[in-house]
């Protein structure tokens, strides 16, 4: 029987497919290079729940991406985080993008997604108000959705500790042999653990990863995608609204986010660098440009809250890899987009096809598996009277550190108690500092917050990777 199993890779992918496997094992060890889970490619990204219909029929992506979209139901439900499905539109501006809207009708037809429908231009405009005037019709998807990726990281891991796994962050895997038929991975804080089965599903470094197996997988090549934020001052679209897409991406977005801002982006440029996450001029003006064609009211200079910039792991196939290598190991490489929406159907692919069709591995079901977590409330969203009778046994509930976002003090000690040991895991935890100010009325508030309920000096907090410090002297005795 195994003994343990190692997850590589503490992304949205990884992590499902650790919670996947725990239903099953006890034993499972998830392994994150970054100091909490869903910090890399998960969290910066389009965020947004695909339908399904875009992906080539036959491609694992076509195969993954519907059947995860109908997973999510059920996930959203025992993880407990914030899904909304508020549909997507492919809007056709010139009259030759029509026909590439009813290609994709057809597309989605052969990837049996169903939930699809032509829209013409006067129900479009009844739906988008905002919307290039210009348009002609869309292809309106009802069960594309949005969500925070990283909170179903986090939450995934959760599950895994609740249920009997190890969940360890900061560990990154430098070297591996093979001992007694067994896994020897070595990491760079110079620990070491012995695994029956290790699952690689680091992201953008799975093909460096791969090697340290001695395996091969597909070369990925970070594509960058730049972002702006805008604040929630202003409704400009109630869906996510696409421009029909070119050969290289499905084109820059506009669509809200799950807390009421709004995302526009990204494009779509190959970098050099795994590192490279620098916005441009150049390309910040591109997505300016390309956005106001979708939604032309977009006002950048009174509504932003922020830019940024994701990394995606491509390769030249453009699908997913999801194998088992010579050395035994399983990689799960190349997963760009529809990897968010794809990733509950990844973890059974894996778990149930993988492990125990093609490896053939006997494993069952545990009867004390536990599936649903909890998760801290946002106060503000619950109900006054409910929340003044939590106030009543714990008054940081009464105290608001973030204004911008409205997040207590309660909810940031909730979230150190949960694992964060940086002002970016309370950031992503909580939403404290996402707001408008970006943390420039708040961090100070959460910082000594954390030097206090971690018993740590301000100076060894970090942002977010060790070095990243905030403060390095006092300036006052």
């Amino acid at each position: 029987m195994i003994f343990l199993i190692a997850i590589i890779g503490g992304g949205i992918v990884g992590t499902l497919i650790a919670r996947e496997l725990n239903k099953y094992v006890e034993d499972v060890w998830l392994f994150e290079a970054k100091t909490n889970f869903g910090m890399a490619v998960t969290k910066s990204n389009s965020a947004i729940l695909h339908g399904g219909y875009d992906d080539p029929p036959g491609s694992l992506r076509a195969q993954l991406c519907y059947k995860g979209n109908q997973l999510y139901t059920q996930l959203q439900k025992e993880l407990n985080f914030d899904l909304k499905r508020v549909g997507s539109h492919v809007v056709a501006i010139e009259d030759e993008e029509t026909n590439y809207i009813y290609d994709l009708l057809k597309k989605a037809e052969k990837n049996g997604v169903k939930e699809v429908r032509i829209v013409e231009k006067l129900e479009l405009l009844e739906m988008e108000k905002n919307i290039n005037p210009k348009a002609k019709r869309s292809l309106f998807c009802e069960i594309a959705g949005i969500f925070d990726p990283w909170i179903v990281a986090i939450q995934a891991a959760k599950s895994v500790r609740i249920n009997g796994g190890r969940t360890l962050t900061k560990k990154r895997l430098v070297e591996v042999e093979k001992k007694n038929g067994k896994f020897l991975l070595k990491f760079q804080d110079k620990s070491e653990y012995f695994a029956d089965l290790v699952i690689n599903a680091a992201g953008l470094y799975a093909d460096d990863v791969a090697k340290l197996f001695g395996d091969e997988v597909p070369e990925i090549f970070p594509v960058k995608g730049e972002y702006f934020l805008l604040s929630k001052d202003y409704q400009y679209v109630n869906s996510t609204i696409f421009p029909v897409p070119t050969g290289i991406s499905k084109g820059c977005l506009v669509l809200p986010t799950v807390d009421g801002g709004y995302l526009v982006g990204p494009n779509a440029n190959r970098v050099m660098s795994k590192n490279d996450t620098a916005t441009t001029r150049e390309g910040l003006n591109e997505i300016r440009e390309k956005g106001m064609r979708l939604v032309p009211n977009l006002n950048f200079r009174r509504h932003l809250v922020k830019t940024f910039a994701g990394l995606r792991p491509e390769t030249e196939k453009k699908d997913f890899y999801i194998d088992v290598g010579k050395s035994g190991a399983i990689h799960v490489s190349g997963i760009r987009s529809p990897g968010l929406t794809a990733a509950p159907a990844i973890a059974k692919y894996v778990v149930e096809y993988l492990i125990q069709e093609k490896i053939g591995l006997k494993i069952y079901q545990r009867e004390n598996y536990i599936a649903e977590m909890e998760k801290t409330p946002h106060l503000v969203h619950i109900d006054r009277d409910k929340w003044n009778k939590i106030i009543q046994e714990d008054p940081n509930a009464g105290e608001m550190i973030c204004h911008c976002n409205k997040v207590t003090k309660k909810e940031i000690i909730d979230s150190i108690n949960n694992g964060a040991r940086t002002l970016d895991d309370i950031k992503f935890m909580t939403r404290a500092s996402f707001g408008e100010c970006q943390g420039g009325f708040c961090t100070a508030k959460i910082l000594k917050i954390l030097a206090e309920y971690t018993n740590r000096d301000p100076r060894e907090i970090n942002q977010n990777e060790d070095g990243t410090w905030i403060v390095n002297a006092k300036v006052r005795i």
